[in-house]
């Protein structure tokens, strides 16, 4: 297995909620039990075709898959899923905004037709909006023997999608810390130390509602798989009270990663991934899961209603659930691994560096750090519209 080659940081898989408006509204609205939006059982599936087509469509972010160091065009998981299946797959990377591609395939889903994927990866927080509207379809895990054995208990049963009855996750991230230990000249350990004298002016907070939430209510003591909305409202009224006396520099996007590897925030609010390739050029950037907790996401595999390969995807998501496939990818896209049976596999490699991935806690969070995860309870349809008014008004959408 090659060692994690070398790149430029992925953009970020939690991507920047707009303002609520366009695509978001009509996610809200259809949330809340608008007829033609909401597709029953029933009308979700059509004749499945895969036993004849022996091919499917996935649609996925980019850089979110294994390529050959060589020869970036070729995804080796993905050709060796073709040698032993059969299968053919075309792999689209067209996934850029949650929310853009909901505006792009909701049209199809609504009206009852196929949006011509087999498979799409979302992140979680949009993955429940497709969930409630009845827009994907329960997968069979009797096709599914590895997703069954192999994924990680702690993503096993979000609030969204109890027992994972309709995705699976693709890879998971963290969101915690991020700082610069040099220019900082001491650690951080929890969230309330970024309200610190000494980092007034060189915090930043990402901007996107289900981004930076769940942080800043542990920060709080809040047990995010449970929160209410006086915990919501209190993490906005603190966050308030920082930008007006200038502790928060700005709100960002994946941008918080300019400004920590230039020093003009010495603190953020950050993505695991992101600053594992950070460190690769600057060891002074530093990770934390602060001792409050820190919030477990995913971006998770769905089949959408109407597919015509579905059994064809099932079995696409099984095989990368395989462990020595799942280590594979791990060992390219560095992120959280939700097979945790795939570090033995890399800590096996005979390559150094890949081998020593299976000890980086931010691919393979030890036990002191899964104490401290959690899986926050999603925002329902019918807080959104209200939650994301004020907090868009605070960061200034």
């Amino acid at each position: 297995m090659p060692p994690t080659p070398s790149r430029t940081p992925m953009p970020s898989r939690r991507s920047l909620l707009a303002a609520l408006g366009g695509t978001a509204a009509l996610g809200a609205l259809a949330g809340c039990g608008v007829p033609a939006a909401y597709v029953a059982p029933g009308d979700r599936a059509v004749v499945d075709r895969s036993a004849s087509d022996k091919k499917l469509t996935w649609a996925n972010w980019p850089l979110y898959i294994d390529t050959d160091d060589d020869d970036p065009g070729r995804r080796p998981t993905l050709e060796a899923f073709g040698k032993r299946t059969g299968i053919s797959v075309d792999y689209v990377e067209e996934i850029n905004d949650n929310d853009e591609f909901f505006g792009k395939i909701s049209p199809a889903l609504m009206n009852h037709r196929s949006t011509g994927r087999d498979l799409i990866v979302i992140s979680d927080w949009m993955c429940a909006r497709y969930v409630r509207l009845g827009w994907v379809q329960e997968m069979d895990r009797a096709r599914q023997p590895n997703v069954a054995r192999h994924l990680d208990p702690l993503l096993r049963s979000p609030a969204f999608d109890k027992g994972r009855r309709f995705t699976v996750p693709w890879q998971s991230g963290i969101t915690g810390i991020a700082y610069n230990r040099r220019k900082l000249g001491r650690e951080i350990r929890s969230v309330a130390e970024l309200w610190a004298p000494d980092l007034k002016g060189r915090v930043t907070l990402l901007s996107g509602l289900d981004e930076a939430f769940a942080l800043l209510m542990q920060g709080n003591g809040v047990d995010v798989t449970r929160w209410t909305t006086d915990d919501f409202h209190r993490v906005c009224e603190q966050v308030e009270r920082e930008v007006r006396r200038g502790q928060i520099r700005r709100f960002t996007g994946n941008d918080y990663t300019k400004d920590l590897v230039s020093g003009d925030v010495l603190a953020c609010q950050a993505y695991s991934g992101d600053v594992i390739q950070l460190q690769a050029d600057n060891p002074d950037i530093r990770f934390v899961v602060p001792e409050e907790g820190a919030e477990l996401w995913s971006d998770s595999l769905m089949i959408p209603n109407r597919a015509r390969h579905k059994a064809n995807a099932e079995r696409l998501i099984d095989f990368y659930y395989d462990p020595e496939v799942a280590a594979e990818l791990a060992a390219w896209v560095t992120y959280v691994c939700p097979v945790p049976a795939a570090r033995a596999i890399l800590a096996a490699a005979e390559d150094r560096d890949t081998a020593a991935l299976a000890d980086n806690p931010l691919i393979f969070p030890d036990g002191t750090v899964r104490e401290r995860l959690a899986v926050a309870r999603d925002i329902t349809s019918a807080e959104r519209v209200e939650f994301a008014g004020r907090w868009n008004k605070i960061v200034g959408l």
